[in-house]
């Protein structure tokens, strides 16, 4: 029960052809050469100056800061002001400027409802910007 072949008596093979394999390889080795450098992402990153130059804190005259200090007192550029004249002076500041910014300050010991109610007479006195600077 042989087998032949009908060729002049060779026999089989059955050695791998390789020559299929390693073309896969090259044309996977080209892909991967292709993608590698481009799915790399940049991170643009700025480092803090490791000896930094002290800062002088110079406030623009144009600006208004308003203080919220405790036991109901309250501030415009460091003048004291009352409450019950707070929309009025806020009022007379406001009225010629053409930019309505102000700076709120709220102390760590002020009540959080007279903050809220300073922004709301700051609305009314016609301010449209209202920031919130570090105390």
């Amino acid at each position: 029960m042989g087998m032949s072949t009908g060729g002049g008596g060779s026999s089989l093979n059955n050695e791998i052809n390789v020559t299929p394999m390693i073309d896969v390889l090259l044309v996977l080795l080209i892909i991967f050469m292709m993608i590698i450098p481009m799915s790399r992402k940049a991170i643009d990153t700025q480092l803090p100056d490791p000896n930094p130059q002290p800062q002088t804190t110079q406030v623009n005259p144009d600006q208004i800061v308003l203080e919220i200090l405790p036991e109901d007192k309250y501030a415009v550029n460091k003048e004291p002001v009352e409450r019950a004249d707070l929309f009025n002076r806020l009022k007379a500041i406001y009225d010629p400027r053409p930019e309505k910014i102000i700076f709120i300050k709220g102390d760590t010991m002020a009540i959080y409802a007279n903050v809220i109610w300073a922004m709301d007479q700051a609305r009314g006195a016609g301010v449209k910007v209202i920031g919130v600077a570090p105390k």
